[in-house]
C-alpha cells in the first residue's frame, strides 16, 4: 500500500492526462512571450498563496493546508517545486506522527508556544496596521 504522502509517477501521469484533454498549456507554451507570462503569473500566484498560508499556520486552521496548495499551484509549472511539496508533505506527517507519540505535558508545551507564536503574530499584524490600544498604550 502507497503512503498517503507518496508523490510517484502516478501523479505525474494524471496531470498529463488532464493537460492534454485541456491543451491550454501547450498552446500557451508554443507561444513565445505567453509562455514566459504564464510561468510569471503561476510563480506569483503560488507564492502569494504559500505567504498567506505561513501567515495562517500558528492560527487554528488550513495554514498547512494552504501552504501545500500553494506549492501545489507552484508544481503545475516548476519540478523543483513539486520535489518540495513532496519533502514538506514527508516532514508535516512526521512531525504530526512524533506529536501523537507525546506525552501530555510535551503536546500542551507546543500548543502552549503556538498559542504565544500566535498571539505574537496577531499583535504585531495590529500594531503594523496602526491599532496602538492595549497592550501598546
Amino acid at each position: 500500500m502507497r503512503p498517503a504522502f507518496d508523490d510517484g509517477p502516478h501523479d505525474d501521469s494524471v496531470l498529463e492526462t488532464v493537460a492534454e484533454r485541456l491543451g491550454f498549456r501547450d498552446r500557451i507554451r508554443r507561444h513565445p512571450v505567453l509562455g514566459w507570462v504564464y510561468r510569471i503569473l503561476v510563480g506569483i500566484v503560488g507564492t502569494l498563496i504559500i505567504a498567506l498560508g505561513i501567515f495562517l499556520i500558528p492560527a487554528p486552521g488550513p495554514g498547512w493546508f494552504i501552504v501545500f496548495l500553494g506549492l501545489g499551484v507552484l508544481g503545475t509549472e516548476f519540478a523543483w517545486a513539486r520535489r518540495v511539496l513532496v519533502f514538506a508533505r514527508r516532514q508535516v506527517h512526521g512531525w504530526t506522527e512524533w506529536i501523537k507519540k507525546q506525552s501530555l505535558l510535551v503536546r500542551g508545551l507546543v500548543g502552549l508556544v503556538g498559542l504565544i507564536a500566535l498571539t505574537g503574530l496577531l499583535l504585531f499584524s495590529a500594531y503594523s496596521l496602526g491599532w496602538r490600544g492595549f497592550p501598546f498604550s
